[in-house]
């Protein structure tokens, strides 16, 4: 059926093909046809004509027991982190900086009442989650969703935390809004945020806002470490100066590289 308050120009089976794309995860890497259906809403017979289209385009393909993504999927996500710009202005600050505190980092963009890695340079350790590219959490919890959420005017922060998130995850930390406003608060006369295994147990980061040339904040980057090998005072005493130097540097990078006259070739 439509969509409700979708306009004249919407295209519904567009919209249809990338809830199928969506409906996959880690949870349920692997769907059969009834489990697309009924993740989607969509009929059986509309659930199959997408499914073979997507398989004829690449980007699922048939297995013994049911559909899965193929790694063409991930050009989409792909497209948007080049067609940004972050990734190529953020790399060898992110390098630097893992370099220099020994941790993973990573940058992370609001969606809705999550966040979606779009950048990250990691070291190998063992960690309670697995992050890559494209992985969302539950911003609140995260202090990359923090410096994010802080920045925002109230009425636009209860909108985004009011959507449902997609990660999947339950956090720890779930507070009252009186608590959560207090700690945005704070986040936001400081500059930084810090999160101490409320996402999951184990996990403790620290994170700074990366700014456009206009000021606006775009991004979070963070460093992120295992609770029982870093202390707070060390990650706040010395890898937080060298991440809010990073995070200067790279926001100071987008704004030049967002300000470069751009050449656009005659048409042949």
């Amino acid at each position: 059926m439509p969509r409700d308050g979708a306009g004249p120009d919407f295209i519904e089976a567009l919209a249809r093909g990338l809830d199928v794309i969506t409906a996959f995860g880690a949870a349920r890497p692997v769907m059969t046809l009834a489990e697309v259906a009924a993740a989607t809403g969509l009929a059986r017979p509309t659930a199959r004509r997408i499914l073979l289209t997507l398989a004829e385009l690449g980007y699922v393909r048939a297995v013994e027991r049911g559909f899965v993504l193929t790694p063409r999927v991930l050009d989409l996500g792909v497209a948007y982190v080049d067609a940004l710009g972050l990734w190529e202005v953020a790399r060898p600050h992110l390098e630097r900086l893992v370099e220099r505190t020994g941790e993973s980092c990573s940058i992370a963009q609001l969606d809705g009442s999550d966040i979606v890695y779009v950048a990250r340079v990691a070291v190998p350790k063992i960690v309670a989650l697995s992050v890559q590219i494209g992985t969302r959490f539950p911003a609140l919890a995260t202090s990359l969703g923090k410096v994010q959420l802080a920045a925002l005017p109230p009425d636009e922060l209860e909108r985004v935390l009011a959507e449902p998130t997609r990660s999947g995850l339950t956090p720890r930390w779930r507070p009252e809004p009186d608590e959560r406003d207090a700690v945005l608060r704070e986040v936001r006369a400081r500059g930084w945020a810090l999160t101490d295994e409320q996402l999951a147990a184990g996990i403790r980061s620290v994170a700074a806002p990366l700014r456009d040339g206009e000021g606006r904040v775009i991004a979070g980057v963070n460093v992120n470490c295992h609770a029982a090998e870093t202390s707070v005072d060390h990650l706040l005493g010395h890898h937080l100066p060298l991440l809010l130097q990073a995070a200067g540097d790279i926001s100071a990078d987008f704004a030049r590289r967002a300000a470069l006259p751009r050449r656009t070739l005659p048409a042949s």
